[in-house]
């Protein structure tokens, strides 16, 4: 006990000593420049002169921090706490240390969200919107000076628990959230330019009755609130008018140092959209658009430029690897005018962390995070703040994790949604054997695109339905494996809508043979206008082969219906969706088709396709397909 008492006395004449007022046993330092000056404590708070100079703290420039040094030195001489000369070493020191001339600012960044706000929904490895948030306050707290940002898609293609609500929860969890600007992807015109307008504008949907239902923080005036942040598209006009339907870009102020943010969707979103969701709009060239952009930013005087863009590539080594980098956003970086300082890309739902080069050979990072909120990109940025440009860029692909605490402060409007889509969402329409998975063989053929391509044939084989001997489905219509939930493989609505969330309605047609081998010659990336593969699901009955060596419109090699040769001058009744009918995904050809006969909602197909097989659905066998 004696030794304890010693130890505890001299800890306690240590902390006297240090706060008696003229004590000090340090130099007061700016950064690494000893300014000569002693660290004296000032008075019995412990105040000392260094921490009345609070050179720590960012400052927007030099001439802010040598303003706050002369003020805080004159108050300080003006008490008798310093002497002339001593404030004089500290000026001199303030000049010479470069505090202020340069600035650090983070940037949050995410992708491709889907309105996954609940978590494990559709995916155990979704963790939902409450991680999430908490990751993304662990980062702000880093820094104050940030801005939270999305490259596209944040809406559409959504499980039920937000897309029921027409995606208005999203909308919300994000204003929660605190984010800046979000690039428009092709998701978000899904439901066209007036719905988009809605959800930045607010307002109840005019005529669905799940729309505002939102808590009453969440809403205006008793109805849907809007997003309090801004939708970014540069590059999309109405056809009528010229202009954009969004803000080119967005300006975000540090400290006196401006940040610019264009964002943007890509050029090719008419064909993987429906018509209806892009109609009276044009979509330019991305590189194009950034770069007549850069004048109008200089002449306000920003040096600071961030593109967010929902287009992406696909690259190998992790989710901060970026080797074998491909994809279009490689061309786009390219021809990017060298004052871009950063690309914040999305669309591919693939996870990078690259330096790809621009127009003048010079790298520049480019990021994307990935899906569904499984990962976030932190980054810094370095701003000198002289030239008010970006100087370095630090970037890290960091992953949300599905342990990670639930924010409390967006727990209770999950739980609202979940709660009121409760009983549509558990609704039970099927059973099936097994789990049927998405994932696709190398023909490209999956389980699941068997057995809803199974599902639309049977809903249009019959006299009086079209009559079709064949369907095709999209592979990228099919949004998640279908689980097996134990202990008796009941199938819920809301697993179905998980898979198939866009509500398309089946569309039987003609084509003759020939047309079939045009739509299938289109699968591959680079023939008839294709963008990248696109193995489209056949149904039962339906076989064919392909070289995927040959030459474009020479890869099929043989197609049958029920064992016998398509006939290139036949014709035949094929069913396909809404999207692919007018033309999605690149399949132009399908424009073509005859004689068009309208159909059920893709789900309410494939709910009565379980219906009708009572003791399950097994998955598909994966055997229609087969590349040589």
């Amino acid at each position: 006990m004696k030794f304890l008492a010693l130890a505890v006395a001299g800890a306690l004449s240590q902390a006297a000593f240090a706060c008696t007022p003229g004590t000090y046993t340090e130099n007061v330092l700016f950064g690494s420049t000893d300014t000569k000056v002693p660290n004296r404590v000032l008075d019995a708070s412990c105040a000392t002169v260094d921490s009345q100079i609070k050179d720590e703290d960012a400052w927007g420039n030099q001439a802010a921090f040598i303003a706050h040094v002369s003020s805080v030195t004159l108050s300080l001489q003006k008490a008798g706490k310093i002497s002339a000369q001593e404030r004089a070493r500290l000026l001199t020191a303030a000049r010479t240390s470069q505090i202020g001339t340069t600035l650090k600012i983070k940037l949050i960044a995410f992708n491709d969200f889907h309105g996954y706000i609940k978590p494990f929904e559709g995916s155990s490895s979704n963790p939902g919107v409450t991680r999430f948030s908490t990751r993304i306050k662990e980062l702000k707290a880093q820094n104050p000076l940030h801005a939270v940002v999305s490259a596209g898609d944040m809406i559409g293609a959504s499980p039920l628990t937000s897309a029921l609500f027409k995606d208005e929860p999203t909308i919300e969890a994000m204003n929660r959230i605190g984010i800046d600007f979000n690039a428009v992807g092709n998701h978000e015109f899904d439901e066209g330019k007036d719905e988009l307008l809605r959800m930045q504008n607010g307002g109840n949907h005019p005529t669905d009755v799940y729309s505002g239902l939102g808590m009453n923080e969440d809403l205006k005036g008793g109805e849907f609130a809007g997003a309090k942040f801004r939708f970014l598209a540069a590059n999309v006009h109405d056809s009528a008018t010229g202009t954009t339907v969004f803000p080119g870009y967005g300006v975000k102020d540090f400290l006196g140092n401006k940040v610019a943010f264009i964002g943007m969707t890509l050029e090719g979103t008419p064909t993987i959209v429906s018509p209806s969701g892009v109609a009276g709009l044009q979509f330019g060239d991305e590189a194009d658009t950034v770069n007549a952009l850069i004048p109008q930013l200089k002449a306000q005087g920003i040096e600071s430029v961030v593109v967010l863009i929902h287009e992406g590539g696909a690259a190998s080594g992790g989710i901060n690897g970026c080797t074998g980098v491909s994809g279009p956003i490689v061309n786009i970086v390219n021809r990017l005018d060298p004052e871009v300082d950063l690309v914040i890309s999305g669309h591919t739902h693939q996870a990078y962390n690259c330096l790809i080069n621009n127009a003048a050979g010079l790298p520049v990072r480019v990021t994307s995070g990935g899906q569904y909120a499984r990962n976030l990109t932190d980054i810094d940025l370095t701003i000198d703040t002289r030239s008010r440009d970006v100087i370095t860029v630090a970037a890290n692909n960091l992953t949300t994790g599905t342990s990670t605490a639930e924010d409390a402060a967006l727990t209770d409007l999950v739980a609202h949604y979940d709660s009121l889509s409760a009983v549509p969402k558990a609704r039970v329409i099927g059973k099936i054997t097994a789990a049927i998975s998405r994932s696709q063989n190398t023909a490209g053929e999956s389980a699941l695109g068997d057995v809803i391509a199974d599902a639309q044939l049977d809903a249009t084989n019959d006299v009086g339905t079209g009559e079709a001997v064949a369907a095709f489905m999209n592979p990228g219509g099919i949004r998640a494996d279908l689980p097996f939930n134990a202990p008796d493989g009941n199938v819920t609505y809301g697993d179905a809508f998980t898979v198939q969330p866009f509500g398309n309605s089946l569309v039987t047609m003609t084509l003759n043979g020939a047309q079939i081998k045009t739509l299938l010659e289109t699968q591959f990336a680079g023939c008839n206008g294709q963008s990248s593969q696109r193995i489209l699901q056949v149904s039962v009955g339906f076989n064919y082969a392909y070289t995927a060596a040959n030459a474009c419109n020479e890869r099929v090699t043989s197609m049958t219906i029920n064992g016998v040769a398509v006939d290139p001058a036949a014709s035949y009744r094929v069913t396909v969706n809404s999207f692919l009918a007018d033309g999605g995904d690149g399949f132009a050809v399908l424009k073509e088709g005859s004689e068009r006969l309208g159909g059920a909602v893709d789900t309410d197909a494939f709910e009565a396709y379980l219906q009708a097989n009572p003791s399950g659905v097994a998955p598909g066998p994966r055997d229609r397909i087969t590349r040589n």
